[in-house]
């Protein structure tokens, strides 16, 4: 493997850049970022950081074409999950063709592929330019993300979250969603006082249920299947002796490419009307959350065309393009006019007690991109 993307990816592993939003107190992208930040300027980059919140930089760096090319963007994101239960997880450790450590897979082994394939396309005399971001927050909210699709335009982009040497055109997208319902609080011995708010929620979920049947009867998209919801939390009442004034229900909606919040709230309020068996007393209200669109690029963008023809010149194969069932950073590019593509290492471990990435396939995605670079920048 080559040598020097072996020590850069050993290098981002071993620094802990767990995402605060996810574990509290946790350090951050403020160590990583400055360390990109400076690999790229001795690469003879252009650098910029760009903060996103309080102490967290996103870094972009340009290899600047003479002019009159296309420009591409290659997008990784420096932040991880939390390492609880883990053992030596900022440690890497190389054993039989896998790197082992927090972040290795998800996404370093990408990132890594990302910086020095842009630090080789200063030297390929071309006209259009590659911009590399790494973005912090990929792991919540994604506001790294949205800060450079504020900043910069590309013709289009690959994301290289870890894919396993798929080409990944489209993916999920998702809603998170509250329902609350009301009641009224009195003592249990007080039924003619008292409403009780858990009951009511108990006909919302009868509606949810009905919806999530719709769902699954919808004709599926193509790469994505079908649009899902689930109840993943309930909270509500304050002791056995007293009527619940509140209900509270938080649900994720995975979503597809076109749905959007304002959609996905009249279609629970909608269900959530007809499974009522309204007597006067009940009270629905439901209240959108943190949203992550869904994408899905066309087969015959030049991006696409750009990367399947790459992955001939270097697997002598082109791969066949689908779908995730996930979200990613993808998405707030594409909805920003960026045609993107997900293509990255294999591995396994995202999120888990023990994470790798096969050091084999990020050469490959190292050769994937800087083939692609050569053919949509030239």
């Amino acid at each position: 493997m080559n040598n020097q993307l072996k020590t850069l990816l050993s290098d981002l592993v071993a620094i802990d850049s767990i995402n605060p939003d996810l574990v509290s107190g946790a350090a951050g992208e403020a160590e990583i970022a400055d360390f990109i930040a400076q690999w790229m300027e001795n690469a003879g980059l252009e650098v910029y950081t760009h903060e996103s919140a309080p102490g967290r930089n996103n870094v972009a760096a340009i290899a600047r074409g003479s002019g009159g090319g296309k420009t591409l963007l290659l997008n990784g994101h420096m932040d991880t999950v939390g390492i609880e239960g883990m053992k030596n997880p900022h440690s890497p450790d190389i054993r039989a063709g896998r790197l082992y450590g927090r972040g290795a897979f998800d996404t370093k082994g990408g990132l890594a592929a990302c910086m020095l394939a842009a630090s080789k396309a200063k030297k390929l005399s071309l006209r259009g330019d590659v911009i590399f971001s790494a973005v912090v927050d990929e792991e919540y909210a994604g506001i790294g993300a949205t800060k450079i699709a504020e900043l910069y335009k590309a013709d289009g982009a690959i994301v290289a979250e870890p894919t396993y040497l798929q080409l990944i055109i489209a993916h999920k997208g998702y809603v998170w969603l509250e329902i609350e319902t009301t009641g009224i609080a009195a003592h249990g011995s007080r039924p003619d006082l008292g409403v009780d708010a858990i009951m009511k929620m108990g006909h919302v979920l009868i509606g949810l249920e009905a919806l999530q049947k719709t769902l699954k009867n919808r004709p599926p998209h193509p790469l994505l299947g079908h649009a899902s919801l689930h109840a993943s939390v309930i909270k509500g009442g304050r002791e056995l002796s007293t009527y619940p004034e509140r209900c509270v229900l938080s649900l994720e909606r995975r979503t597809l490419p076109g749905e959007t919040p304002e959609l996905i709230k009249a279609e629970l309020e909608n269900a959530i009307h007809h499974s009522s068996n309204d007597d006067g007393t009940h009270k629905a209200v439901v209240r959108t959350g943190l949203f992550r669109s869904a994408f899905e690029t066309p087969e015959d963008a030049d991006i696409v065309q750009a990367v399947k023809a790459a992955n001939t010149d270097v697997l002598n194969f082109s791969p066949m393009s689908t779908g995730l069932s996930y979200c990613t950073d993808a998405a707030t590019l594409w909805e920003a006019g960026i045609p993107c593509v997900l293509f990255g290492p294999s591995g396994a471990g995202a999120h888990a007690l023990e994470e790798w990435v096969e050091l084999e396939s990020v050469e490959t995605c190292l050769n994937v991109y800087l083939e692609t670079i050569k053919a949509f920048c030239a």
